[in-house]
């Protein structure tokens, strides 16, 4: 399935069991989308910067919601316990969604954590792709350049050409 050009309209319950609608998130301002998990590396690897992305742009109007879509049973890191976990270690203080039905991985066809999206004020997608060129061991650096130029863009109201960096990370079908 190819992900829509506008946001999916789901409802998820977050981390304390509150339904939270992906739409009302970020009624005018852009969204970022991150499919991440507490037992994949390469979402070990960016959290902390994510975190900071998160807030330096929460600042200009952006809002951003992580997805956990997870097997619990399959990967115990990805409890509501570790996930908490991981929030509190990142500094993320943005939402953090569960979708064990992976409804919403169906709806955007995400294929891997992290797996970014962009969507501007009008729920348009403008972005998918990697946070920046860093993997776990690859010694780039960690500084979330490809999310940071697509956000930038999308504040100017000028469009996202795809990123150049692959993005990479664990499965989640």
């Amino acid at each position: 399935m190819t992900p829509s050009l506008v946001l999916p309209d789901l409802t998820l319950s977050d981390l304390a069991g509150t339904p939270t609608s992906l739409r009302a998130l970020s009624p005018n301002g852009p969204l970022v989308v991150v499919f991440a998990a507490n037992h994949c590396k390469y979402v070990s690897n960016i959290e902390a910067e994510l975190g900071q992305v998160a807030n330096e742009y929460a600042r200009r109007g952006v809002t951003v919601v992580a997805i956990c879509s997870s097997d619990a049973g399959t990967y115990p890191e990805d409890t509501i316990a570790g996930l908490t976990a991981q929030a509190a270690r990142a500094g993320w203080e943005f939402p953090y969604l569960l979708d064990p039905e992976q409804r919403a991985v169906d709806a955007f066809d995400a294929a891997c954590t992290p797996d970014i999206f962009v969507f501007t004020g009008g729920a348009e997608l403008a972005y998918r792709g990697a946070f920046d060129a860093s993997t776990p061991g690859n010694g780039a650096v960690v500084d979330g350049a490809e999310l940071r130029r697509a956000l930038d863009l999308v504040l100017e109201g000028a469009p996202v050409p795809p990123s150049s960096v692959r993005m990479i990370g664990c499965s989640i079908r």
